[in-house]
């Protein structure tokens, strides 16, 4: 009950705007519900409301939206996830290794503080809001460099849900392209898994969503080697340095694996399937509308260029990395 109180208000809010976005995504297919469910949230986050809200819709950004990958793992098998995650493994890597180091030489350049440089690189890198989160109190770094960080984070997350299918369109992705482009030049989870259903939407299948997914969580994962160099290289303690790795671990990807280990070995019936599918992509949506009802444009436009700039540097690098690495792979 304590629960409930203090979560409802904000996921009711989200579970309706993620209907509606659900309605106008179904309307107009080319944009999509996720899109629609940020531009909603975006638009309602202009106008003040109660603080009791705050909760429920933190809650439906993080949390449902882990619900929904869980729930994505029913419709994935195994054998494809192990195949996915090691033929991206070398994409991964040179996006991630290109992040950091574009991200140390625009912030030399710029004479940005090390920590935003170390939060915007991380998230831009790896898993936006949650590196950030992950990494932020091995490096001690102040509420103000994580909330400037995670807000230029958020902003590249929603150019890239709103202009990344019209781009793959352009550039003439397969949906393996697609789903590998997104899966490793997007900066945070939610906004990956966006920008695959999108895709899928207008093409008849969900072959772009899973790969984005599987290539995205395989990417999370850099989360534990990331912040444990950190912490050694700031000369942590051993044992704080375990509980803040098993803290920051996502556990959710675990729970995705053995979903997609259920629906491997054990055949469910495909309506079953397509429910617990289904019902994961519009808890995608809700999560969606939640980001966008925590995205505040003008805190970030205040909050400085610069920082803005080094995200931009970061995003723009990976995509080209990405994409370049297709090619030299022959996936593209």
């Amino acid at each position: 009950m304590i629960f409930v109180k203090k979560n409802y208000q904000g996921i009711l809010l989200a579970f309706v705007i993620g209907l509606i976005a659900t309605f106008l995504g179904k309307s107009f297919p080319l944009i999509g519900g996720p899109v629609f469910g940020i531009l909603l949230g975006m638009v309602l986050a202009l106008f003040p409301r109660n603080k009791s809200f705050s909760a429920g819709i933190t809650f439906t950004s993080k949390k449902v939206l882990q619900y929904a990958i869980i729930l994505l793992g029913f419709g994935m098998n195994l054998f494809q996830i192990v195949e996915v995650g090691s033929q991206s493994l070398m994409i991964i890597l040179s996006t991630i290794t290109t992040a950091l180091v574009i991200s140390y030489i625009v912030s030399k350049t710029l004479n940005i503080p090390a920590d935003v440089s170390t939060l915007v690189g991380v998230g831009s890198s790896i898993c936006g809001g949650s590196a950030i989160a992950a990494t932020a109190p091995v490096i001690d770094a102040k509420d103000e460099d994580i909330a400037t960080s995670i807000s230029v984070i958020f902003l590249f997350n929603i150019i890239a849900a709103l202009i990344f299918p019209t781009l793959g369109r352009l550039l003439g992705l397969s949906d393996t392209g697609f789903g590998m482009w997104a899966g490793t030049a997007i900066n945070d989870t939610s906004s990956v898994v966006a920008a695959g259903q999108s895709w899928a939407n207008n093409h008849g299948n969900d072959m772009a969503l899973q790969y984005a997914t599987i290539v995205k969580l395989t990417r999370t994962l850099a989360i534990i080697p990331i912040t444990l160099g950190l912490a050694i290289y700031r000369s942590k303690k051993s044992d704080a340095t375990t509980v803040k790795v098993r803290e920051t671990f996502p556990w959710f990807i675990l729970y995705f694996l053995c979903a997609a280990i259920f629906s491997t070995f054990i055949h469910l019936n495909a309506s079953i399937v397509d429910s617990l599918t289904n019902l994961g992509k519009f808890f995608i949506t809700m999560a969606m509308s939640a980001i966008g009802l925590n995205t505040n444009v003008m805190k970030l436009v205040k909050s400085g260029g610069k920082p803005i700039i080094l995200g931009f540097c970061c995003w723009v690098s990976i995509m080209f990395v990405s994409l370049c690495m297709q090619k030299v792979l022959g996936i593209w």
